[in-house]
């Protein structure tokens, strides 16, 4: 009978950080020494989804789910915790989650779920401070924007602290409010330019994106998969613009911004 694929997957995983016979970068690696490539992996995963090819999602899910592996192997050689604890952790998670589902709160409306879900979430967070408390640990913060991750990408940190500030009626009425707020920050961007140092220009750009993702927020948009598509269609014309001007064999940094100007202009037309 074959090795179930995970059972497959773990054994490999534990060849590599074999301290007798496994590879020097894998014995080398740390809890944090790996979190730039998990990070980099869910990207990955990302992009996988946004180009609709399965067999690179599936590799992709492949990669970031080796990290999973390797963060749990460390873990365990640590005394800490093995994947199977992580994944019943998760599932026990799930579970509680849904009494609608895996209990007895059946029948409810999706306003009702959220209101269940946010109460359970609360518990969880009433638990894990007990649990700090009994091991003699500092509780972790408990106030209204806490619980937000800091490595979370900026635009995405930004929409869900407002989201959480929205919650408890801390936000404009509606996105007509956000868009004067916008165009109040890009004048003081403009101020900033004129006579302020570069601090003060860094921190009005700053306020001036926060307020562009509390907009996304006011109009449904997720501001960082707004940008990520923002980022492709500028690649996507700038190679057609590319491919437009040096046609005749002159690099592109010899066309001159007239000429790259006229083919983006032509480009975008076409693109309509």
């Amino acid at each position: 009978m074959s090795t179930p694929p995970i059972a497959r997957l773990l054994g490999i995983m534990a060849a590599l950080r074999d301290p007798e016979g496994g590879c020097p970068w894998d014995l080398a690696q740390t809890h944090a020494s790996i979190v730039p490539y998990t990070i980099e992996e869910a990207y990955e995963v990302a992009e996988a989804v946004e180009t609709g090819d399965p067999e690179e999602l599936r590799d992709e899910l492949g990669d970031l789910l080796f990290q999973v592996v390797f963060q749990a192997r460390i873990a365990e050689e640590a005394g800490a915790f093995a994947f199977d604890d992580v994944a019943t952790a998760i599932a026990d998670k799930m579970v509680r989650r849904h009494p609608h589902i895996f209990g007895d709160s059946k029948n409810l409306d999706p306003a009702a779920v959220n209101a269940q879900w946010a109460a359970i979430k609360a518990e969880e967070r009433r638990a894990k401070a007990a649990r700090a408390a009994a091991a003699g640990r500092p509780p972790a913060p408990e106030g209204t924007l806490d619980g937000v991750p800091l490595a979370l990408p900026a635009l995405a940190r930004a929409e869900k602290i407002s989201a959480k500030a929205a919650a408890v009626g801390f936000d404009w009425p509606d996105a007509a409010e956000v868009v004067a707020k916008v165009r109040e920050e890009t004048d003081e961007v403009v101020q900033a330019l004129a006579g302020e140092g570069p601090e003060a220009v860094a921190e009005e750009i700053g306020d001036l994106l926060f307020s562009v993702a509390n907009l996304a927020r006011h109009a449904g948009v997720d501001p960082e998969e707004a940008l990520r598509c923002a980022n492709l269609k500028f690649q996507r014309r700038f190679a057609a613009m590319e491919a437009e001007v040096t046609k005749d064999g002159r690099p592109l940094a010899q066309a001159g911004l007239a000429a790259m100007e006229e083919a983006w202009v032509a480009v975008k037309r076409r693109e309509r």
